[in-house]
């Protein structure tokens, strides 16, 4: 009986171990299950699922709805494509309409128009010039006495025919060269010629000669060739008054919108630059303009620099305003810059416009810098319609602008500081007054300071950066 209780005890002990083999076994096979499973998931997704790619999926799926909807609304709309795409511009066009009120409104930077300053009105009638006697010079009677004579057969009435083409040839300053003598019907129909004709080859070829008489390629003291008869500035200004030029104040430049007839400039103005450019640099050796006549030139000068119309004579012209700066003495230059000055300001808008007087007189000297620094004074005397009389006053004035006042107007802020800039910066006498360069800094510290990135009035970013980058500038040296 004992025998048979061993037997039975070791068969459920085999029967215990074979139970927990077999359970340990698929436990086993879990694990490894388990373990696949993962593998498996961490082959086919990389990285864990976010909230972006929770996103993407939602607007993946959500673009691929309305992918399908607009083709079925193509499949329903097929035979009005054009009345589609019109309604499409028109949506567009309403949207940037829209967008553009909206910008206005937030306070964008606004546009003035400039027209620029206009130098010229309408032009007079030709004056009636009286022809001189070319047939009574005397290379033509030599020439008409001659035995070449018999092969041209020149008369008295082919004589300014055959003059043209002895100008346009260049055979006519060949003949004043080598005789070194103009005579007075030659200087005279040259002249006219040069402001008055019509013909651009005449005018040109005229003009041509005269220069070449001014300035020739040797310099000496006198001029080499003797000249019966000179122009003199009543010429040259009675020829400006027949373009249309306007010698009296900016307000009867208005006038010129209105009228009819035929406004200036002709094409003869670019010979008659040339010609006045000209007459200046032969001061040295011989006088051609009065002190009071050649302030006035200035002022023309720079007036034509400023009108729109002579765009494409900005070299030229700035030639001819170096050329009239320069012919004055020392003496008279230091009387006549603050009257050239005045009588420019009282001309020169209160817009823009008036910025673009003053680069027209460009610093490549210092009488330039002078002049420019003069102008820029005296228009800003004129914007505060005289409130001040000196430098501190006017600086004054302009540190006690509130820049942050909503109605603070700072397009003219703008042209103050474009003002100043040029009347104290082309000056180097203020170097010697500190006071007045504190002021300034002060001046430059509250436009660059006070006005933020932020702000949206018309022309704020303009005079912020203008004072920053002044400010920058003058802090280096």
């Amino acid at each position: 009986m004992i025998s048979n209780l061993l037997i039975r005890g070791h068969h459920l002990t085999l029967f215990c171990d074979v139970i927990f083999v077999e359970l340990a076994m698929r436990v086993l096979l879990l694990i490894n299950f388990f373990y696949l499973f993962v593998l498996f998931a961490l082959r086919t997704r990389k990285k864990v699922i976010g909230l972006d790619d929770l996103l993407t999926d939602h607007y993946q799926e959500k673009s691929k709805v309305i992918e399908r909807e607009s083709k079925r609304a193509k499949a329903k709309k097929k035979y009005d494509s054009d009345e589609d795409d019109f309604d499409k511009e028109a949506l567009l066009s309403k949207q940037i309409n829209e967008c553009h009120d909206q910008m206005q409104e937030m306070g964008g930077e606004a546009e003035i128009a400039t027209r620029g300053v206009h130098a010229f009105g309408n032009q007079k009638p030709q004056p009636l010039l009286p022809l001189p006697e070319l047939g009574s010079c005397s290379p033509l009677q030599s020439f008409m006495s001659s035995k070449l004579n018999s092969l041209v057969e020149l008369t008295t009435e082919k004589v300014e025919t055959f003059l043209e083409g002895l100008l346009v040839n260049g055979w006519l300053s060949k003949l004043v060269n080598t005789r070194s003598y103009i005579e007075k019907s030659i200087a005279k129909w040259t002249f006219y010629l040069m402001l008055y004709s019509s013909k651009e080859e005449l005018r040109a070829s005229a003009c041509d000669f005269w220069c070449n008489i001014l300035l020739p390629r040797s310099k000496t003291e006198e001029l080499p060739i003797r000249i019966e008869w000179f122009p003199s500035y009543c010429e040259l200004r009675s020829a400006l008054e027949t373009y249309g030029f306007l010698f009296n104040c900016l307000s009867q430049t208005e006038s010129i919108i209105t009228d009819s007839g035929v406004r200036g400039p002709p094409k003869n103005i670019r010979a008659w630059i040339k010609f006045a450019a000209a007459s200046c640099r032969v001061r040295s050796k011989r006088p051609v303009f009065s002190a009071s006549e050649a302030e006035e030139l200035v002022q023309v000068a720079v007036l034509l620099s400023s009108d729109h119309q002579l765009e494409g004579l900005l070299v030229l012209l700035d030639e001819f305003v170096q050329s009239v700066i320069n012919y004055f003495t020392d003496e008279e230059w230091n009387i006549s810059c603050e009257k050239i000055a005045k009588s420019i300001s009282c001309r020169s808008p209160r817009d823009l416009n008036c910025l673009q007087t003053v680069e027209c007189i460009s610093g490549v000297s210092t009488r330039s810098n002078h002049l420019r620094s003069a102008v820029s004074y005296q228009i800003l005397l004129n914007c505060f319609n005289n409130k001040a009389s000196n430098e501190e006053e006017i600086l004054s004035l302009l540190i006690s602008i509130n820049v942050k006042d909503r109605s603070c107007d700072l397009f003219q802020m703008y042209i103050y500081l474009v003002l100043t800039e040029n009347w104290l910066l082309s000056n180097p006498m203020f170097e010697l007054k500190p006071v007045i360069y504190e002021m300034w800094g002060v001046y430059l510290r509250n436009c660059s300071c006070q006005i933020t990135s932020t702000d949206m009035r018309p022309y704020a970013s303009k005079v912020r950066t203008k004072a920053s980058y002044i400010l920058n500038g003058t802090s280096k040296k």
